[in-house]
C-alpha cells in the first residue's frame, strides 16, 4: 500500500476534501436511519431501502473519517474512495433512469442532486491527491 508522506502544505486540502466528504456522507446515512419513515414519503423508496442505504453511507462516511484522520494518508485509500464516489454517483443517475427505486419526483431530483455532490466530492479528492505527490 502505498502512503503519502505528511506536510501540512501538501496534504491540508486532500485531508479536507476527505473530512468534507465524511461529515456530509455520514449525516446523509444518519438522515436515512433515523427518518426513513418520513424520507420514504418524501423521495419514495421504501423505508428498509432507505436504512439500507443508511447504514451503508454511515460505514462508508466513518472509513472515510478514518482516512482523513490518519496522520499519513494512503493513496490507494483514497483512490479507492475517489473510484467508489463516481460509482455511487454513477449507480444512483441508472437507478433514477431505470425507475429501479421508485423514486418520487423529489426523490429523482435529490438523487441527481447528491450524485453531483458526490462527484464534486471525487474531483476535490483527485485534486488534492495531485497536490499531495
Amino acid at each position: 500500500m502505498t502512503a503519502l508522506t505528511v506536510t501540512a502544505d501538501r496534504t491540508k486540502f486532500l485531508r479536507l476534501a476527505l473530512a468534507a466528504d465524511a461529515v456530509v456522507t455520514g449525516v446523509n446515512g444518519l438522515a436515512y436511519l433515523a427518518a426513513a419513515g418520513l424520507l420514504s414519503d418524501l423521495l419514495g423508496p421504501g423505508t428498509g431501502l432507505l436504512r439500507g442505504v443508511g447504514v451503508f453511507l454511515l460505514g462508508y462516511g466513518l472509513a472515510v473519517g478514518f482516512l482523513a484522520s490518519r496522520p499519513v494518508i494512503s493513496a490507494a485509500g483514497t483512490k479507492a474512495v475517489i473510484a467508489l464516489n463516481v460509482v455511487w454517483a454513477v449507480a444512483s443517475v441508472a437507478v433514477v433512469v431505470t425507475g429501479a427505486a421508485a423514486f418520487t419526483t423529489v426523490g429523482a431530483v435529490w438523487a441527481i442532486l447528491q450524485a453531483l455532490v458526490v462527484l464534486v466530492f471525487a474531483e476535490l479528492q483527485v485534486m488534492g491527491l495531485r497536490r499531495a505527490r
